[in-house]
C-alpha cells in the first residue's frame, strides 16, 4: 500500500520565493517521489480588497505595519476548511521555539500535514497565535525580513528526514546532530575526506585509507568528539536541552 503523502502549505507574500527552492535538490526529488506535496499560496488571493490590502496599523502605535487576522483566516478556512488533528498550523517568528535536529526528527515523524504562515513586516495579529496556530518556530536569535527563509529551511529539515526521500538511510546516521558519543551526547560531524588521497602535498589520514572498518569508525568519534569540543562544547552538557 503506498503511504500517504504529506502535504506542506505556504501561505506568503512572496510565492516566487519559494517555488524556485521547492523545485531544487531534495526537496525536489521528495515532491517527485510524491513523499511530499508541496502548494504555494498567495496571501493576497484574500486580501480584504482591490487593491490587494492585508496589512494594517498596530493600535496602541509602533512602527510599522501587521498582517491582518482576516485574510489568514479566510486562507486557511479556504485551503484546510477547518481545524483537525490532522494538520499542524506553524507560525514563523523569531519568538518561536528553536529549530533543532529533534525537532525536524520529531514533526518529520508526526503524520501530519503542515499549514506554514510566513510573516512579513512586523509579524501577524496575535489573534493568529492565538486562535489559529499550533506551533511557532524560529531558526535562531536574530530577525530577518520574512518568515520565507525560515520556512524554507524548517522544511529542508523535516523533508530529508522523511522516509523514502534520501536514496541511503544511513546518509543522515553520520551527520552532525545525529552522531553520538557513548554517553549519548550529540555531536558535529567528523571531518570528511574523497579523492586524491594527496593534494598539492595535504594527505588524507592514513586511516580512512586502511580499509580497516572498525578503526576507520572509531577515528570518526574521536574527531567528531574533538570537533564537537572545539566549536559546539554545550552540546557536550549532560542537561542540555537538545538532548
Amino acid at each position: 500500500m503506498k503511504a500517504h503523502s504529506r502535504k506542506i502549505h505556504f501561505l506568503t507574500l512572496f510565492p516566487d520565493s519559494l517555488k524556485t527552492f521547492l523545485d531544487t535538490s531534495i526537496l525536489k526529488r521528495a515532491a517527485e517521489k510524491e513523499v511530499v506535496t508541496y502548494f504555494v499560496h498567495n496571501l493576497r488571493d484574500w486580501a480584504l480588497d482591490s487593491y490587494g490590502t492585508v496589512d494594517d496599523r498596530p493600535f496602541g502605535g509602533g512602527v510599522g505595519m501587521l498582517l491582518r487576522p482576516e485574510p489568514i483566516f479566510s486562507a486557511f478556512d479556504a485551503i484546510i476548511k477547518k481545524k483537525t488533528k490532522k494538520t499542524l498550523v506553524i507560525l514563523m517568528t523569531p519568538q518561536g521555539e528553536i529549530l533543532t535536529e529533534k525537532k525536524a526528527q520529531e514533526l518529520a515523524d508526526e503524520n501530519k500535514d503542515l499549514f506554514i504562515i510566513c510573516p512579513h513586516y512586523e509579524g501577524v495579529d496575535e489573534r493568529v497565535r492565538q486562535h489559529l496556530v499550533d506551533l511557532e518556530i524560529s531558526i535562531g536569535d536574530y530577525v530577518l525580513t520574512g518568515g520565507e527563509l525560515p520556512a524554507l529551511v524548517l522544511t529542508d529539515s523535516i523533508v530529508r528526514l522523511l522516509p523514502g526521500v534520501l536514496d541511503k538511510e544511513m546518509a543522515t546516521l553520520e551527520e552532525s546532530f545525529s552522531i553520538k558519543d557513548e554517553r549519548g551526547h550529540k555531536l558535529l560531524e567528523h571531518p570528511q575526506y574523497t579523492r586524491p588521497a594527496i593534494f598539492r602535498g595535504f594527505e588524507v589520514p592514513e586511516v580512512l585509507i586502511s580499509g580497516n572498518h572498525a578503526m576507520i569508525q572509531k577515528w570518526k568519534i574521536e574527531q567528531a568528539l574533538k570537533r564537537t569540543k572545539e566549536r559546539r562544547p554545550d552540546l557536550l552538557e549532560t542537561n542540555h536541552k537538545s538532548q
